[in-house]
């Protein structure tokens, strides 16, 4: 078991359960998955672009990922449905808390002029989204390899009904929310 899974059940799991008073443990919030996706709109153009961005996810998750299509054809954007316009992976279990430790403590501390990340970036069922401008913050990422700076987005999901829930469980867990 991951040291930071061992904090979640000895440190967080108890905190939560006194902050809402749960009669039941099962309804206390945990993390579910956390999904990486990186858009490239460029690969309609270039496919070794899309290439490298799977391979540059690949680092940072830790797991393969997997090409994603576009489901509707955009003319505007010059996009068929069909085509490959970019990659995703979805962790679970221990790497995800691995990745969420190294979210935390490693890489958002590196953002340039950080003030804390949005408490207002909910979807209302307790699930959280953040986009980074650049993947090179992360520690897998060698500058020197890569094609081009692109963006990142990360969901973390949650088992959270609702999303007062999920922001203390993300806050107990040490995510550096601004405060409002």
């Amino acid at each position: 078991m991951s040291v930071f899974k061992s904090f979640y059940q000895e440190e967080v799991f108890p905190a939560l359960q006194q902050r809402f008073n749960y009669s039941n443990v099962m309804r206390v919030p945990k993390l579910d998955k956390i999904t990486l996706n990186m858009g490239v709109g460029a690969a309609i153009e270039d496919s070794r672009l899309l290439d490298n961005a799977v391979e540059e996810l690949t680092q940072i998750g830790g797991q393969r990922a997997v090409i994603t299509r576009a489901k509707k054809s955009v003319s505007a954007f010059k996009v068929r449905a069909g085509m490959p316009i970019g990659c995703k992976t979805t962790l679970r279990r221990d790497s995800m808390y691995e990745f969420f430790n190294k979210l935390v403590n490693v890489v958002l501390p590196q953002i340039r002029d950080f003030r804390g990340l949005s408490p207002d970036s909910f979807d209302g069922r307790g699930n959280y989204s953040l986009g980074l401008q650049e993947q090179v913050i992360f520690p897998e990422i060698d500058y020197d390899t890569i094609s081009e700076v692109r963006g990142l987005n990360i969901t973390v999901g949650t088992t959270a009904p609702n999303d007062e829930e999920g922001r203390e469980l993300l806050r107990l867990l040490g995510m550096p929310f601004r405060e409002s």
